[in-house]
């Protein structure tokens, strides 16, 4: 997981959608042959190509699933939960149990460890947040109204919840999550559903955690969907929200929805809001750490200070802001930079000379 999350994170753009198209033209080309692939593969491999071809399906389907979300009135779980790539495990989890008529989900796409969060319930608020995306992080900078639009879907979602449904909130050791589990009791509001909190991390830490092989999870989104199914067996071992859970978590959100800084940990049991420098002197001795290649005049690639600094950071920040911040290091002067800062596996940094 370590080592794909390092390559994934040098990856942007234009390259990210190129690989993803060669990839799903082979997997569709997998699929076509399904059949025949069933009686040739050794038992061994028949069922990891039957789960990335599962994988293929449930990614081609994702549009139209994204644009209507419809629960059935017979419902019995809808699981909130932050992240795509958390909900496409949670998916699968759920297809691999027969769930799928009765469990539905809602996901927070947002990351919000990163971004301002004050007054995200107003239209105003929600115009800041998704401007400083616009001005800071390169990959939203085409992004007119993606908070708008989250936030409405959201909303959208959430009245649909059917009233005999019990709402399983997911969440994790990290800012985004915590910060997504305040949001979503604040806007559930006084609704008679049961609520249930369930941190997938701390579960299949204690499940599958030896002493000779251990992970752990820095956000939920890392957990492979088998894993998951085990999560999910334990929903009636959950956190039963009482009103006064419910009524601390949400004044937590106001807090929160007060503040104006743009970065946020989760540091013992408690979301932080910190200086948006925060991780610079982290980047930094990454910087020193590494070796650049020959011949390079000491210059380094952003991405291979970026990947190197998202492996080993404790906290779920995510690649975007540690880029924001090496291009606020080369702004202030710290860092000298080689090539054109339009993608970070353009450019090069070495620490300023003199």
């Amino acid at each position: 997981m370590l080592a794909i999350k390092k390559a994934v994170s040098t990856l942007r753009d234009e390259e990210v959608k190129l690989h993803l198209m060669q990839l799903l033209a082979g997997i569709g080309e997998l699929k076509e042959q399904s059949e025949l692939l069933e009686s040739a593969l050794e038992e061994h491999m028949a069922e990891p190509v039957a789960r990335l071809i599962d994988q293929y399906s449930s990614l081609m389907s994702l549009p139209a699933e994204r644009a209507f979300w419809d629960p059935a009135p017979d419902s019995t779980h809808v699981h909130i939960l932050c992240g795509d790539s958390f909900g496409g495990s949670m998916k699968q989890a759920m297809k691999g149990l027969g769930w799928t008529d009765t469990h539905k989900l809602i996901i927070l796409r947002e990351n919000y460890a990163i971004g301002p969060l004050n007054q995200l319930d107003t239209s105003v608020g929600r115009k800041l947040r998704s401007d400083w995306f616009r001005q800071h992080i390169h990959e939203y900078f085409t992004v007119s109204d993606e908070c708008e639009r989250e936030y409405t879907e959201l909303l959208d979602n959430l009245e649909q919840i059917p009233e005999q449904g019990k709402i399983v909130i997911w969440t994790g050791s990290n800012a985004s999550e915590q910060a997504g589990l305040r949001l979503a009791v604040h806007l559930l509001g006084n609704r008679q559903n049961e609520l249930i909190v369930m941190d997938a991390g701390a579960i299949c830490e204690e499940l599958f955690n030896r002493p000779d092989a251990f992970i752990n999870y820095c956000h939920s989104g890392e957990i492979p969907s088998d894993k998951l199914r085990e999560a999910l067996l334990r929903i009636d071992e959950g956190s039963r929200l009482g009103a006064a859970d419910i009524a601390r978590l949400s004044q937590e959100w106001k807090e929160i929805s007060r503040q104006s800084g743009a970065l946020r940990i989760w540091q013992e049991d408690t979301l932080l809001e910190v200086p948006a420098e925060y991780y610079d002197s982290y980047l930094l001795e990454k910087l020193d750490s590494l070796q650049p290649p020959p011949g390079d005049d000491g210059f380094l690639k952003s991405a291979r200070l970026v990947g190197e600094a998202l492996g080993y950071c404790e906290q779920y920040v995510g690649d975007a802001y540690f880029e924001h911040r090496v291009r606020e290091l080369i702004y202030s002067g710290v860092l000298e930079i080689k090539g054109v800062p339009t993608a970070m596996r353009f450019y090069s940094i070495r620490r300023r000379k003199g």
